[in-house]
């Protein structure tokens, strides 16, 4: 669905207008922009009334997932509105584009902010942000599947949520992870991570005791998403959220040149941690570069 704002919202198209990818294309292609004024609280209360209903396709197992796109400030107040949505479960990406508070897109946005705010300088460049977000917003569809496939009802309740997340100990392959468990411990945890930009998704099952694991194998400097989720006999809590990237492999330092000769040159250097080959080339200097 879509709804432009500026000082009163519009709807452009429900939920249910629409059942194919063309269709929608070509209701995209068709819309007229709306300018004006920026009452984004204004915007996401019509969400909520208007376009987050039954009877405007809303399914009640379905992830509730907004896209903020704005270019200024809002005129009202933004957050308020935004915490009534949250508060019911409803996820928020904010996108800023030119003119974007970022503070605002912070307060708006849902947890984990890494995941969940973008930034960019003119609206030509949103399309360097399509790869990522599309990967976020279906990973987080997945996971509601999962959890409706395990036909296990969710529990939202802190009791039964784990909380803290913290990622250490990052290297070019591994991460540690921590948290901290619920008043109420689960039976099991189950741990999903996978790259933000491809990849496919790897879990861990961990009993409900644990709550620690070292992720090794990762690919170095890359981003890769994790999820917490606590298992019990009935429920899944709601699941934690983070992001970081692995480092990148080491290096040789102190390349040195000794021995020279009419035709030959030895090189020698600091070995790079994990190294188990090093590929070394040579080239003449370009025409007029030092020998």
């Amino acid at each position: 669905g879509l709804s432009q704002y500026s000082s009163d919202p519009r709807t452009e198209w429900d939920l249910s207008a629409y059942s194919t990818r063309e269709q929608v294309l070509d209701a995209m292609r068709n819309l007229r922009y709306k300018g004006g004024n920026t009452f984004t609280g204004l915007a996401l209360t019509h969400v909520l009334e208007q376009n987050l209903k039954p009877d405007a396709g809303a399914r009640m197992e379905a992830e509730k997932l907004v896209i903020l796109l704005t270019d200024g400030k809002s005129q009202d107040d933004a957050n308020l509105a935004a915490q009534t949505l949250k508060n019911l479960g409803i996820e928020i990406f904010a996108i800023g584009v030119k003119n974007a508070d970022e503070a605002e897109l912070k307060q708006v946005a849902s947890e984990p902010l890494e995941l969940t705010v973008y930034n960019v300088l003119d609206f030509p460049l949103l399309s360097s942000l399509v790869g990522r977000l599309t990967q976020v917003l279906c990973t987080k569809i997945k996971e509601k599947s999962n959890k409706e496939n395990a036909d296990i009802p969710v529990n939202t309740g802190p009791q039964l949520s784990p909380t803290d997340l913290k990622i250490s100990a990052v290297t070019s392959k591994s991460m540690h992870l921590t948290w901290s468990p619920p008043p109420r411990p689960p039976k099991k945890y189950r741990i999903v991570y996978y790259p933000s930009k491809s990849g496919t998704p790897k879990e861990v099952v961990l009993d409900g005791a644990v709550s620690s694991l070292q992720l090794s194998n990762l690919t170095s400097q890359t981003e890769y998403l994790v999820s917490v989720f606590p298992i019990y006999d009935t429920v899944v809590g709601d699941g934690l959220r983070g992001v970081t990237s692995t480092l990148p492999l080491s290096s040789p330092r102190s390349l040195r040149v000794s021995e020279l000769s009419h035709n030959s040159i030895r090189l020698s250097w600091k070995a790079a941690q994990g190294a188990t080959q090093y590929l070394v080339l040579c080239s003449a200097a370009p025409d007029g570069a030092e020998d």
